[in-house]
């Protein structure tokens, strides 16, 4: 029974290896898909998820691909479940607003606030798409992760950086 303990905490401390350089996309994913009040729950779906699919995982890809596809299908699916969700967020990022407000927050999280707030409009697709390049992943790599061709993941990233860009700035004039 000891060995097997034992041997639980040396699989699960070389999962966490293995997925620490990825917790960045982890967190930015989450951040992107769910609204602040739900992004922890999101957070430990992906990481689930992850673990689930890693016995799956072949070293036929980069580790960085494999654990993107996981986690954006998971989103995906995430997300489909929001409706019931936006309203418990919407009450909660109302007190937030308001909170940030009264105590002054600074201009470049409230930036990357409204950022991501512009990231939250996008389809699905596009959401990943950007997220991606943001993660300086390869046009190549990303095509191969949503079945697109190159020319065509630049043409909609050109698209949706435009689009963001109008958001963000739309949004910041309001402020």
């Amino acid at each position: 029974m000891a060995a097997d303990q034992h041997q639980k905490r040396r699989g699960d401390a070389a999962f966490a290896d293995w997925l620490a350089p990825h917790l960045g996309a982890l967190r930015r994913i989450s951040r992107a898909f769910a609204q602040p009040a739900d992004q922890h729950d999101l957070m430990q779906e992906l990481m689930l998820a992850v673990w689930s699919a890693r016995p799956r995982f072949q070293d036929r890809s980069a580790a960085a691909t494999f654990v993107y596809r996981v986690a954006h299908n998971t989103a995906l699916t995430w997300k489909r479940g929001e409706t019931r969700r936006r309203r418990r967020g919407e009450a909660i990022e109302t007190e937030m607003a308001l909170r940030a407000e009264r105590d002054g927050v600074e201009p470049e999280a409230g930036l990357l606030d409204r950022l991501y707030g512009a990231i939250r409009t996008l389809p699905p697709v596009d959401r990943s798409l950007i997220l991606l390049s943001l993660d300086g992943i390869a046009y190549s790599e990303i095509a191969q992760l949503h079945g697109l061709s190159e020319t065509n993941v630049g043409a909609r990233l050109t698209r949706i950086r435009a689009r963001l860009s109008t958001l963000v700035k739309d949004d910041g004039d309001g402020v």
